[in-house]
């Protein structure tokens, strides 16, 4: 499908045009010339979806429990978008997007958008695109966006910047649970999932987290609560899905809500501005004589890597300063 014009490529989008909506998901992927100017069309349309952040260990369950909470919403008559996070391999950049084979009984839904995302390098548990995409599901329609993150475990935190909410899901029987957790996933939750709760181990998992809640000092506005599922039998996904509305109800009245909207938008600039940069500064080093030599003067220790970066960015911005247009 060719677009005649970012504007009606986007009047595409916004009436449900799916064709339209997968087409332009690949170009922002693939960081095609054009695609962010119909992403800016899209943009004053956004912001009415309900956002949910899936993360947690390798192992845990997400993905059937993502799956569960398609169904949930589907029973309530919403439209539900799902972005489903893979690494990619650090050799070929490929990856194999297969969390979606979970999700399979939903893949004749006209009312299911799943999508798989590839990291491409991104570090945190997101493809560098993911807040891209949940825009277009946005304005789409979806009432509810999942996003599965990768599942790496104590660097997995860029989702609380995306998300609405983020859940993060435990299962009991992985080892130190409390040593899987407590450098940054514990801080990001706004709810806990113990998922695979008849296993043996999982009333320590949530006395653990538990007592973790009670050395944090202060209590915060909103003490994340803590839910048991058995994902593959569908059991707790209404009390989950009963926490994710709770915590919604939070933020209507919380004025931490608004502190998170701008970090969001904080973090969403600054990293478009960090790839914009990195790209003109890539660009210069592997394409110009002046970049290579400079290169060469690092990599023979005749120029520090710190003076060097200084070097590169003063030389890009004055050899391509529309960079930063």
């Amino acid at each position: 499908m060719q677009f005649a014009s970012p504007q009606d490529a986007a009047n595409a989008i916004l009436a449900g045009n799916v064709r339209a909506a997968a087409r332009l998901m690949r170009m922002l992927d693939d960081r095609i010339d054009g695609a962010t100017d119909v992403l800016r069309q899209l943009y004053p349309h956004t912001g009415r979806a309900k956002v949910l952040g899936i993360t947690g260990n390798p192992g845990s369950g997400k993905s059937t429990l993502t799956a569960r909470l398609i169904g949930h919403y589907r029973k309530l008559g919403l439209r539900v978008g799902v972005l489903a996070i893979d690494p990619s391999s650090p050799f070929s950049g490929g990856a194999i997007l297969g969390d979606r084979i979970r999700m399979m009984e939903f893949a004749n839904d006209p009312n299911v958008f799943i999508r798989s995302l590839a990291t491409r390098g991104a570090l945190g548990g997101l493809s560098r695109s993911t807040n891209d995409i949940v825009h277009v599901l946005d304005a789409m329609g979806h009432d509810v966006v999942l996003i599965e993150t990768v599942g790496v475990g104590q660097d997995e935190i860029d989702i609380v910047r995306t998300a609405d909410t983020t859940i993060v899901v435990l299962v009991p029987g992985l080892g130190d649970d409390i040593q899987a957790i407590k450098a940054g996933i514990l801080e990001i939750a706004d709810i806990f999932v113990v998922n695979k709760a008849d296993l043996d181990g999982a009333d320590r998992t949530v006395g653990d987290l538990r007592g973790l809640q009670t050395l944090m000092g202060e209590m915060p506005d909103w003490l994340p609560p803590i839910v048991r599922t058995v994902a593959a039998r569908n059991e707790g996904v209404d009390a989950l899905a009963e926490a994710v509305n709770q915590h919604a109800d939070f933020l209507k009245t919380s004025p931490t809500s608004q502190v998170r909207a701008q970090n969001r938008a904080t973090f969403a600039v600054g990293g478009l501005v960090r790839e914009q940069v990195w790209r003109g500064v890539d660009a210069w080093l592997r394409q110009s004589a002046e970049g290579q030599q400079l290169v060469l003067d690092v990599t023979a220790r005749r120029v520090d890597p710190y003076l060097a970066a200084q070097t590169a960015l003063a030389q890009t911005l004055q050899t391509n300063p529309q960079i930063l247009a």
